[in-house]
């Protein structure tokens, strides 16, 4: 493998690409909701600045929060060969990187329109403090799905340049699907974050206390699931797509357990990802068919 395409590999593996199964399909929903309706059309020009805008914006908040973290991912043996410890990526390098998307980020909103312009920097206040927020609270979680959730509101607001009730439920779906699934991929790392110093609810709470709250808070996301299927009268094609996303949030559940976390990947990877993606495709659908 030659020079450019092991350091393109490297940024690929550094802001995990893969993971943008977990909020780009709710971007494409929002996106969906603004123009199956009568009101907008279809334009490929701005679904792909939408797409962009994705893009930059997670490139920035995946890359500050490495960069943040550099240090305690030195010292976790679970995170010890992650770019910037390793040396693949270098931090000045990883910092210019942060704020190369994140101008990028700004820059294509401004040929969207004004409040998706005026709310940028808002919008990367939050995805880029939330890489600090486990030093200072348990409601870290929390926060990484607020970060996720704007994905389908701005998308809507995006293409009609206003807030609308619908695609604001399918951000609290966002808050609390992620919030969820997060407290469950922080089970790893309980013990470390408890003897550094760092807040989250497994290393406070325990691990059973935690997925008893991540139960809880997955509860919630199934209700906002009806929720949104009945305000958006939607058709069969939707609750398919609800009925197996709710399935697989159970799934996940099943399958870690406070004394057994090996399955934590493939509950927080694998079944969460096949979770957005089959339940976007099944909401599209159903709103360019009913």
């Amino acid at each position: 493998m030659n020079s450019l395409a092991r350091k393109v590999e490297n940024y690929f593996s550094f802001v995990k690409f893969s993971h943008t199964v977990f909020a780009m399909p709710f971007a494409l929903i929002g996106f969906s909701l603004a123009v199956s309706g009568t009101d907008y059309k279809f334009s490929l020009k701005l679904f792909l600045l939408i797409v962009l805008c994705m893009i930059f914006a997670r490139n920035a908040a995946m890359g500050f929060n490495r960069y943040a973290d550099q240090k305690y991912d030195a010292l976790n043996p679970r995170t010890l060969s992650r770019e910037i410890p390793s040396g693949k990526i270098e931090s000045i390098s990883a910092l210019l990187f942060v704020i190369l998307n994140a101008a990028l980020f700004i820059s294509t909103t401004f040929f969207i329109n004004r409040l998706t312009l005026f709310l940028s920097p808002l919008a990367l206040l939050i995805i880029l403090g939330y890489s600090l927020t486990k030093r200072v609270t348990v409601l870290c979680h929390f926060v990484l799905g607020l970060a996720l959730s704007l994905a389908p509101i701005g998308a809507y607001i995006s293409v009609t340049g206003e807030f609308d009730f619908l695609p604001i439920i399918y951000s609290f779906i966002v808050l609390t699907w992620v919030s969820g699934f997060d407290i469950i991929y922080a089970l790893q790392d309980d013990e470390f974050d408890r003897s550094n110093n760092l807040f989250s609810i497994p290393s406070k709470t325990g691990r059973r206390t935690a997925l008893l709250i991540s139960n809880s808070i997955h509860f919630i996301t199934f209700i906002l699931v009806i929720a949104a299927g009945f305000t958006g009268s939607s058709g069969y094609l939707y609750w398919v797509g609800a009925s197996l996303f709710s399935i697989l949030l159970l799934y996940q559940h099943l399958i870690v357990r406070h004394d057994d976390i090996s399955k934590v990947n493939l509950a927080f990877a694998t079944t969460n990802g096949i979770a957005s993606i089959a339940f976007s495709v099944f909401v599209i659908f159903d709103l360019f068919l009913k």
